[in-house]
């Protein structure tokens, strides 16, 4: 019975793309209409969105890190092609099964990270009523949208299967290695200069931040994969030499946050490797943060005080990290970082509006903190944090609400950690330990308005979903 289902669609798609390829090829010929000529692949690609959504999905995780983006695409805004497109068509497919079929998995619309997620749109959507440029914060909250039903609800149920889990790790990573080969052949043209690494990976990745950003979530990936069970000696070698090919890529990355991400996430699997009590780290938490508020005159004095500015040596960047005299990519964060909580300090409850702090935070830059890079024109980033800026743009229960999700995630992957699967819990903990190094990294970038981090980012938070949801069934399955 299957087999007659499944020979049926595929002869409907073949005659249907031979028909359209007949029709297109007449009319390339007599009309000398070459955009029809495209219709055979619309074609293709609505077949499996009607068929097969995991396929689509898992393309798109495929195209992201090679997908370029095309300003004044649609309504105004930039677009991310060809993923944002695709994106929306699996918001739609998604949303009219929901309706009219209703074979969700129902757990995973109860899952509490599920409700976390609909309370992070809810606000979105309340604050967007009340923004000051309520157009940008529905452009906004769509975005957002696109980016979440795709890589959270969809991924969920796709993750079902754990090879589905291991083809989402390998194809994001497969095509971010041909962008790391063709950056670092850029790179090597002006003899890996600090100054290239700024751009080099243009045009898949606007800067180096969020190259940087995607090389260490992915980092712990191909470390898990070193480790992981059951797999072959050759993929084991593969792995590693993946591992290293990264390692090299995110050092002439020169992105100082990305380096203290993975410094954090190494920390963290020590501790957890270390089987070193809670209490024990939010002891050391707590000691640390009190120690740095006791003497936080002294060590903004000693800061202020280094004068290394970015450089191409890697011991001295590592050492401007701490510059806020003179280096003027952390002053200017410090300015940004200032306009946000000047921002919410005039609308603490619903801020701004989703999506509005680059139209609004110039009248809020104090002459004392603006750069020789500070602009009043909304066009260099926004509040380069993923805390402050739904501060300022959703007030304080939107500040709450993204440290609720992040704190979550972190507690749901240490928690698959104990299960007593072992593949379960080498896949938890290196998603865990990719989703620190964006969390750690959010505190000086924010990248989530893009496709190039949202979707690694929901994808992971799937990853912990569909175990946490699925894992249950899969020891009577193996046995």
């Amino acid at each position: 019975m299957w087999a007659t289902e499944h020979s049926r669609r595929i002869f409907l798609l073949y005659s249907t793309t031979g028909l359209f390829l007949a029709g297109s090829l007449f009319l390339l010929i007599d009309k000398n209409n070459y955009g029809l000529f495209v219709l055979p692949v619309v074609a293709v690609v609505l077949y499996y969105y009607l068929v097969s959504l995991d396929k689509v999905l898992l393309f798109i995780t495929f195209a992201t890190p090679l997908a370029v983006n095309i300003s004044d695409a649609a309504l105004g805004s930039s677009l991310s092609v060809p993923t944002e497109p695709m994106m929306m068509g699996i918001v739609m497919v998604f949303a009219v099964n929901l309706l009219f079929r209703n074979r969700y998995n129902p757990k995973l619309l109860t899952h509490p990270m599920a409700y976390l997620v609909y309370l992070y749109l809810f606000w979105m959507l309340v604050t967007m009523l009340t923004s000051s440029m309520p157009w940008v914060s529905l452009k906004h909250l769509l975005s957002r949208i696109w980016f979440v039903v795709p890589f959270f609800f969809v991924a969920a149920s796709v993750f079902r299967k754990k090879q589905n889990i291991h083809r989402f790790y390998v194809l994001y990573l497969a095509a971010l290695s041909i962008v790391v080969v063709y950056t670092l052949v850029r790179h090597a043209q002006y003899g890996f200069s600090e100054d290239a690494g700024h751009w080099v990976m243009t045009p898949f990745y606007n800067d180096h931040t969020a190259y940087g950003a995607a090389l260490a979530m992915f980092i712990p990936v191909l470390a898990g994969f070193v480790v992981y069970p059951g797999i072959s000696l050759l993929k084991r070698i593969l792995a590693l030499l993946f591992l290293g090919f990264f390692v090299v890529a995110i050092i002439f990355s020169y992105t100082r946050a990305a380096w203290l991400s993975l410094f954090a996430a190494i920390i963290v699997l020590f501790v957890v490797l270390a089987r070193i009590k809670f209490r024990w780290l939010v002891f050391a938490v707590l000691l640390a943060g009190g120690t740095v508020f006791t003497f936080h005159q002294q060590i903004i004095d000693r800061m202020e005080k280094n004068k290394q500015d970015s450089s191409s040596n890697f011991d001295k960047h590592l050492q401007s990290m701490s510059n806020i005299s003179s280096d003027a990519s952390n002053l200017e964060r410090l300015n940004r970082w200032n306009a946000a909580l000047l921002m919410f300090d005039q609308r603490p409850w619903l801020g701004w509006g989703p999506g509005t702090y680059q139209f609004v935070y110039a009248p809020f830059q104090l002459a004392r903190d603006r750069t020789v890079i500070s602009t009043n024109t909304g066009d260099r980033g926004t509040a380069h944090s993923e805390y402050l800026g739904p501060l300022s743009e959703e007030g304080f229960p939107g500040l709450l609400i993204v440290l609720a999700l992040f704190g979550y995630a972190i507690y749901l992957g240490l928690k698959l950690y104990r299960s007593e699967n072992r593949e379960i819990r080498v896949l938890s903990l290196m998603t865990t330990l990719g989703l620190l190094t964006y969390m750690v990294h959010g505190f000086m970038n924010n990248f989530l308005s893009t496709d190039k981090l949202s979707v690694p980012f929901w994808g992971f938070i799937a990853v912990l979903v569909a175990l946490d949801v699925y894992r249950l069934e899969e020891p009577k399955k193996e046995s």
